[in-house]
């Protein structure tokens, strides 16, 4: 299996220098959506616009959530509503380098009719939807689920 995505930039007419070129760009992704993209504001882009860090984080909480849900159905727990807060920490890694270290996926589930499995059902359910999550298993970052 293959994903796309393609990426476009233009110079918009700004000077092409390290602090003064435009960072805005477009991505389309596979099933046609399209979104502006830009560095973070720390690195000179646009804070309004989605960046990298952010798009890296949101790809851990994606998957993390749709695998879940997956080993959830399969075991016979009946989730109502999923909702999940992802922080992904940009930091130096072992190496010296600057990566996405960590990423904090904090979920808050509503089970069908209130009827939540005991706290070493959840956590064992949280277990193995990280360690089957397809993009946790491609990455070196740190995933926490709490």
């Amino acid at each position: 299996m293959q994903y796309k995505a393609q990426i476009e930039w233009q110079g918009n007419g700004l000077p092409f220098t390290a602090k003064t070129y435009d960072r805005t760009h477009g991505i389309t992704f596979g099933g046609g959506v399209h979104v502006q993209a830009s560095s973070a504001p720390e690195f000179l882009g646009k804070a309004e616009l989605v960046n990298p860090e952010e798009l890296f984080t949101a790809s851990l909480n994606s998957c993390f959530m749709l695998t879940f849900l997956y080993v959830a159905s399969m075991s016979q727990v009946s989730i109502e509503r999923y909702e999940a807060e992802a922080v992904g920490t940009l930091a130096k890694n072992e190496e010296g380098k600057m990566a996405m270290t960590e990423v904090v996926i904090k979920p808050r589930i509503t089970f069908v009719d209130g009827n939540a499995p005991d706290e070493a059902v959840l956590q064992s359910l949280y277990k193995k939807a990280h360690e089957t999550c397809f993009i946790s298993c491609s990455v070196k970052t740190k995933v926490s689920i709490v």
